[in-house]
């Protein structure tokens, strides 16, 4: 029986096809173009178990409405040529089945019977790490990739995903301990790098980052386009923290935005960068307009929160009628779904909603109101700690405009734990402090 190249059977699959199969997983686990590739593959040899189910997990991973109707049709063919599949191939159908249902639960856990079984499935362990991430389960992303870890001491992505799980689970000394082993198995790990990135930036090493990242870009050659920008968007974070406009402006404008701006990860880093140059200060001229016009079909997009909270975002600040469809969607959402994200839709993301809809509109008041009860309930939604941080620094923004300078001092404080030399951060507590000292 064939094999992929991490060891793993395949019942079915002609050397081209196995080729495609090898692509994807390392292209998945490496955040590089060639993961697509098992698409062509799979329509070459449509009896291919596997192949199929991978292609149909390459759909369901573009996360918007559409790719449901898309990775049906490889489900259908995989579930007709599951009589000859293997138990893992098998499992790997019935997760695509439960996903296009919207069954995220039940895909978890066929995956963690597929790691206990095959931990050698590394697709599988990146898998149910992107699910738990989307969930906000930090616990589940560091659990899952350590039940792998005794079989996959050489592989770099394994320790990878354990530095990015420990990371989000604040154990940053471990982080950077299994980010840095990472990167001496393959220095192009790119979420190895991503990882300590976050390191780096959660202890204020602002200098050490911008130094480390100018270097890794490097090797930053046939990543999808998510992974090239997200780690520029990186970049461009601890340049925010500098005071380097030119050099936040030349990332966002050559390498955050324009690679995929049809894909919802590009869009949602655009708009949660350009948010934050406008919280520092920067003037961001027509760039909202741009990518809205790509975010139109957005407008009834509730595929996931951290998503649907950013393109919101993004549509109110180019002033576009579908913002207001959208938050209809969002209105809809929470008062319908009786699924297992019911309570996420309605406790969190409809407040939160509600809260980045009024800053975009300069209501700075509904904004205090709506983001203060959603904030410490926003890793609900999914989203790393940097990326929901937009939230608090569009609360933070709020409390200054609205003049509410204990309150802003307070979170500035809190802020300077670990970003202490942040430029636009003290220039913010400078007036805070003035303000208070005024008043007194």
């Amino acid at each position: 029986m064939a094999q992929d190249a991490l060891g793993n059977e395949v019942s079915r699959a002609s050397d081209a096809t196995l080729k495609g199969i090898d692509d994807f997983v390392s292209g998945f686990l490496g955040y590089e173009k060639k993961a697509t590739n098992i698409i062509a593959a799979a329509d070459g040899e449509p009896d291919s178990v596997l192949a199929n189910a991978y292609a149909g997990f390459i759909w369901m991973l573009l996360e918007t409405d559409g790719a449901t109707r898309m990775a049906s049709r490889y489900l259908k063919r995989a579930t007709a040529a599951a009589a000859g599949a293997n138990d893992r191939e098998r499992m790997l159908v019935a997760q695509l089945d439960r996903w296009i249902a919207g069954d995220v639960p039940a895909v978890q856990a066929i995956g963690d019977e597929l790691v206990a079984r095959y931990p050698r499935d590394m697709a599988s362990v990146k898998l149910h790490q992107y699910f738990s991430f989307n969930r906000g389960d930090a616990a589940n992303m560091l659990r899952i990739a350590k039940v792998a870890e005794a079989q996959n001491v050489d592989n770099p992505y394994l320790h990878g995903m354990l530095a990015f799980g420990y990371e989000q689970m604040h154990d940053l000394e471990a982080a950077e301990r299994e980010a840095r082993l990472a990167l001496r198995l393959k220095i192009k790990e790119p979420w190895a790098q991503h990882a300590l990135a976050h390191v780096m930036l959660g202890t204020g090493r602002v200098a050490e980052g911008v130094e480390f990242l100018g270097e890794a870009q490097k090797t930053w050659v046939d990543l999808n386009s998510f992974m090239y920008t997200h780690n520029w968007w990186h970049k461009a974070l601890f340049h925010i923290s500098q005071g380097d406009n030119a050099a936040v402006f030349d990332a966002y404008d050559n390498h955050v935005w324009g690679i995929e701006p049809d894909l919802p990860q590009d869009q949602v880093g655009a708009v949660s960068l350009l948010a934050r140059m406008e919280v520092a200060g920067m003037d961001v001229g027509n760039r909202w307009e741009e990518v809205a016009d790509h975010m139109k079909g957005r407008a009834r997009d509730t595929t996931l929160p951290f998503l649907t909270l950013q393109y919101l975002y993004g549509l109110a600040r180019a002033d576009r009628i579908e913002a207001n469809h959208l938050m209809q969607a969002i209105e809809d959402r929470a008062a319908t779904s009786a699924n297992w994200d019911r309570v996420v839709w309605q406790e969190v993301a409809l407040p939160a909603a509600r809260g980045v809809l009024a800053h975009a509109r300069g209501d700075h008041g509904a904004t205090a109101k709506w983001l203060s009860v959603a904030n410490p309930r926003m890793t609900e939604i999914g989203g790393s700690h940097a990326q929901r941080d937009l939230f608090g620094q569009l609360l933070l923004d709020a409390h200054l405009k609205l003049g509410n300078w204990a309150i802003a001092q307070q979170m500035l404080e809190m802020r300077r734990i670990w970003d202490p030399d942040g430029v636009p951060l003290n220039a913010a507590l400078k007036l805070v402090d003035q303000q208070l000292g005024a008043a007194a």
